[in-house]
């Protein structure tokens, strides 16, 4: 089995001690990721949880074509939010990342994300 850390500079980098992304035997697992903007690493909006989303999966995006893979290939996702009023929200910029067989998902309300965002996504896709 190897394991390869997948990085890029074309997403936020990690704010703590975990990689971006590990990929193992076929598959990446990548790491909750925020709505930072890459460069400022700052939330693209503190208010806006649906600006949040879309650039969680954009960041999502660019490290799952990193690690030889794509959007199309996430087969799990889960998604914290800081409230559930913002659901409907989120599912609307989620759908257009994963507009036809969207993966497994699940979706919970928790009590804090870091830097106090209002979601934070992580994926499982096929490499």
């Amino acid at each position: 089995m190897s394991r390869v850390v997948v990085s890029t500079d074309k997403a936020p980098s990690a704010i703590g001690p975990y990689s971006q992304a590990i990929a193992a035997n076929g598959q990446v697992w990548v790491s909750g990721c925020l709505g930072f903007d890459k460069d400022t690493m700052d939330f693209v909006s503190t208010t806006d949880v649906s600006a949040q989303t879309h650039r969680a999966l954009e960041n999502m995006s660019q490290i799952l074509d990193a690690a030889g893979s794509s959007m199309g290939k996430v087969v799990k996702t889960t998604i914290l939010l800081k409230s559930m009023d913002d659901f409907a929200a989120v599912n609307k910029v989620y759908a257009t990342f994963f507009p036809v067989d969207p993966p497994a998902r699940s979706t919970f309300a928790v009590a804090c994300l870091p830097r106090n965002a209002l979601v934070e996504i992580e994926a499982i896709a096929l490499q």
